[in-house]
């Protein structure tokens, strides 16, 4: 399976939606919402932004479900 290096993230504050590039050699834990400015941070149980308000899992979480 080939990793995902882009992402759809919604602001659960606005609904606003925007495709962002994810970085492959960490986590994102703060992502702030370029329409409304909330800071964004990832839920309880969740390693980023991205496993918590991205369309799809960050690339670290990807390669462990592919390994």
């Amino acid at each position: 399976m080939d990793i995902q290096l882009q992402a759809v993230i919604t602001c659960p504050e606005c609904g606003f939606a925007q495709r962002v590039t994810m970085p492959t050699d960490y986590c994102q834990y703060i992502y702030v919402c370029e329409r409304c400015g909330a800071k964004l941070r990832p839920k309880a149980g969740d390693c980023c932004v991205f496993c918590s308000y991205g369309d799809v899992e960050c690339p670290p979480k990807q390669a462990e479900c592919d390994a």
